[in-house]
């Protein structure tokens, strides 16, 4: 018996475990369905491009085919590990746009408007540039500038120039626009995710149990209320109780598929797979949505950058020597490091796409590998029209959910990335970086349209940001109220990427962390 128990240990579920327990009078059991993040290659920075292509710490999943990629099914790489996808993701810190959360706040959605989520952003962050009116300083995530990037990065940023892209110091600064570096959740060299800054230096609390390696059954639910949890736990079905609430942190596919397995979701969902319906609320599973990406990359000359090569591999061995000694050089890299975010169209009030610039080759999710160096970049469409669904393959707790995210469903999205892709190009052929580039690889006639848009199809996924299938709101395919609680379910919350009613302009992870910052704030309150 607990007061609360959390399914998921990702990045809000880190959060909530931490910031409950923080109370001696409140215990919480923390469910995890991976393993502890013990890894080297978890803690070494460099070690994401290992962990990205296989199914390791990583659930790896797969969408169904997708009509918008020729029929090719997209792959989902997913933390499954304590600190969930912190744990595998490039490190990127980046809040969004401001304006994404006052859009929530315009779909009804008291209190998730810039000026009301910023407080937690900053009460989350230790940025080592310390605080001001934008950054917070002394919370546990810490947050750092790269401490040995390539120098690629320079000529990139000049290559913006440019093209008329203005460099940018800081992307969660006053302005979002530009090209330059990114920050990094890092600390001392190492990756700093959410288990790292809210559960490690906690697990002695003794009001704090963790399980890891369970995965979870089903939400236990008595009269409209949530009671407990039933999990799988080596080989045993085991049952934990919650005396105030059960919080869903298991993320954009976990957290559906968790309350579908419940009985709670779309009647014909479940009546499809056997599952007793004990609360319709048919927006569980809708709404997904996803930055689309599209990947283009060069081979290049310079032994500075990645890649397979004898050049890399002496590089990637002197790196780790001078890793375990003082945690700097190339071991450091999130790959991804340099970036920008630019419109496509001058009479945009925002930018519409955002590049990762990452100093080797990157190709399928870096599962098909390329012989020599080379530098790649991402280009992603940062609000897509697309909309997709997270539902069951089978009432089989152990087997994985049904994804489709319904890429380039909507023409927009196409047309969005095409220009985008138009975009990054003249900047990756801009004189800057001349001395780095080779070969382009999937060389395409950019003033073809159709077969600029076919090799989209052709070759386009995921950069890993999934949102938005327990969406926050008041309409009838909301799931959770502007607290998170599950409608119509009493002692029950989703906190994670999920319940946001549309995808923010960047990198989910630091917003994740601060849903889980303000659902225990929530919580509390609730309680004081």
């Amino acid at each position: 018996m607990y007061d609360f128990i959390v399914i998921g240990g990702g990045s809000a579920g880190c959060v909530v475990a931490s910031r409950l327990t923080e109370n001696p009078d409140i215990s919480v059991c923390l469910l995890e369905a991976g393993g502890p993040d013990s890894s080297v290659l978890i803690h070494a920075p460099m070690g994401v491009a290992a962990i990205l292509p296989i199914k390791f710490n990583n659930w790896g999943f797969k969408t169904t085919a997708q009509k918008g990629l020729n029929g090719r099914q997209g792959y989902q790489p997913r933390g499954r590990v304590m600190g969930g996808s912190s744990s595998i993701n490039a490190m990127l810190y980046v809040r969004g746009h401001k304006s994404d959360y006052d859009d929530w706040a315009n779909l009804g959605n008291e209190g998730w408007a810039w000026d009301d989520v910023l407080p937690w952003f900053k009460r989350a962050e230790n940025n080592e540039r310390g605080g001001d009116d934008l950054h917070g300083s002394g919370g546990p995530l810490n947050v750092a500038d790269q401490r040995s990037p390539r120098s690629i990065g320079d000529a990139f940023i000049e290559a913006g120039s440019e093209i008329q892209a203005r460099r940018n110091e800081d992307f969660n600064g006053p302005e979002q626009e530009g090209i330059g570096y990114y920050q990094v959740t890092q600390k001392d060299g190492e990756r700093h995710s959410a288990a790292k800054a809210y559960l490690t230096p906690h697990l002695s609390r003794p009001n704090l149990t963790v399980v890891t390696r369970a995965r979870v059954a089903k939400i236990l639910i008595e009269d409209k209320r949530a009671v407990g949890v039933a999990y799988l736990h080596n080989g045993k079905r085991v049952e934990a109780r919650a005396k105030q609430e059960v919080i869903v942190s298991g993320g954009a596919f976990g957290s559906p598929q968790t309350l579908l397995l419940s009985g709670i979701g779309p009647v014909d969902e479940l009546q499809k797979h056997g599952i007793e319906v004990v609360h319709e609320l048919p927006g569980v599973g809708q709404n997904l949505q996803d930055h689309v990406d599209y990947t283009t990359a060069y081979k290049s000359p310079s032994r500075d950058l990645l890649g397979f090569s004898p050049s890399s591999t002496i590089a990637i061995v002197k790196g780790i020597m001078e890793w375990r000694r003082q945690r700097t050089g190339v071991v450091t890299t999130p790959f991804a490091e340099g970036g920008a975010f630019l419109k496509t169209s001058a009479d945009l009030a925002r930018p519409d796409i955002q590049l990762h610039f990452v100093v080797g080759i990157v190709d399928d999710h870096n599962r098909k590998p390329h012989l020599g160096n080379g530098f790649s970049c991402h280009i992603c469409v940062l609000r897509p029209q697309s909309r997709g669904t997270v539902g069951l393959n089978n009432n089989d707790p152990k087997k994985d959910p049904r994804i489709d995210p319904a890429f380039l469903s909507d023409e927009r999205d196409l047309d969005t990335l095409t220009a985008g892709l138009r975009l990054t190009r003249q900047l990756l052929e801009a004189p800057a970086l001349a001395p780095w580039r080779g070969k382009e690889l999937y060389k395409v006639d950019h003033n073809n349209e159709r077969a600029l848009k076919e090799m989209i199809r052709n070759r386009a996924d995921t950069v890993y940001h999934p949102v938005g299938t327990c969406k926050m709101g008041s309409d009838d395919m909301a799931v959770v109220d502007n607290k998170l609680k599950v409608h119509g379910i009493d002692g029950l919350r989703v906190v994670d990427a999920s319940i946001m009613p549309t995808l923010i302009g960047g990198n989910t992870n630091a917003p994740a962390i601060m849903i889980g910052e303000r659902a225990a704030d929530f919580i509390k309150t609730a309680m004081a």
